[in-house]
């Protein structure tokens, strides 16, 4: 029997929520969506400068965060004609890289990483940068947006960089109503479970949420917290949220699968 019959689930995705819904309908279980992830904007204008930018300058590593903004600068690169330039000079950089879109899109384009977060986060990362003279004027490119920047630039130059900040995109703010609705439906206990797939949706709904005492206290007692990987979970938690479920690989099926076995193991223990 599936654990997800009859339950609710909250889904905080916007990309991928329609995949999510299915599965979730697919075992019993009754899918909500609450797209708090808000509209994503690339930049063009920027990212094609980030581009020139990178290919005139000299740097001493390169750091990506994110498959979508490595995408988004190769992207600029071939509307500039320099993307065999610019992969050129990728492949002889010292690249660091966290993610595994990021590792997708290096792949693809033939490059090998000198520094992977191992368990996708950027303290990881951080912890394999090593330290440097600040009087050696090493440089790093910083692929990152507006998520974690200023962290991981006052990081960086703690270590002794000079650091270039290339956003190549970033989130807008989600529909207030939407958070404010999640949140009802969470401090109300109107869903089982809400799955996140993103820290940057934690954030939103911690953020602007005017209910956050009662969310957390839902989370704790009636409503199961899920993340679709070690960086969402460790999001939550860092929200006051202690019981976070969470799969071994960060995919979207494995979440919902570790979720329904959840949910089949309170079934079992009634």
């Amino acid at each position: 029997m599936s654990g997800l019959k009859g339950k609710k689930v909250g889904i905080a995705a916007d990309r991928r929520s329609e995949a999510i819904q299915k599965l979730i309908t697919n075992m019993g279980g009754k899918p909500f969506v609450f797209p708090l992830q808000g509209e994503q904007l690339l930049d063009e204008k920027a990212s094609r400068a980030h581009v020139k930018d990178y290919l005139h300058q000299s740097f001493n590593r390169v750091i990506l965060t994110t498959g979508i903004g490595a995408r988004t600068l190769g992207d600029a690169a071939i509307k500039e004609r320099v993307d065999r330039k610019f992969l050129q000079k990728l492949e002889n950089e010292s690249l660091a890289i966290r993610g595994a879109k990021t590792m997708d899109w290096l792949k693809a384009n033939d490059l090998l990483p000198d520094v992977i977060a191992a368990d996708g986060t950027m303290e990881n990362l951080l912890c394999q940068i090593p330290v440097v003279d600040r009087t050696e004027n090493q440089g790093i490119f910083l692929q990152t947006y507006n998520e974690d920047e200023e962290f991981l630039v006052r990081k960086l130059e703690e270590k002794g960089y000079r650091v270039y900040r290339a956003n190549p995109y970033k989130f807008l703010p989600p529909d207030p109503v939407v958070v404010e609705d999640l949140a009802l439906h969470i401090a109300d206990a109107q869903l089982d479970a809400v799955v996140f797939t993103s820290k940057t949706q934690v954030k939103n709904l911690f953020h602007q949420s005017k209910r956050l005492e009662n969310v957390v206290e839902a989370f704790q007692h009636h409503v199961q917290a899920v993340a679709v990987g070690k960086v969402t979970a460790q999001a939550l938690h860092d929200r006051g949220i202690s019981s976070v479920i969470q799969p071994e690989r960060p995919k979207m099926g494995a979440m919902i699968v570790k979720l329904d076995h959840y949910f089949q193991g309170q079934w079992l223990n009634q």
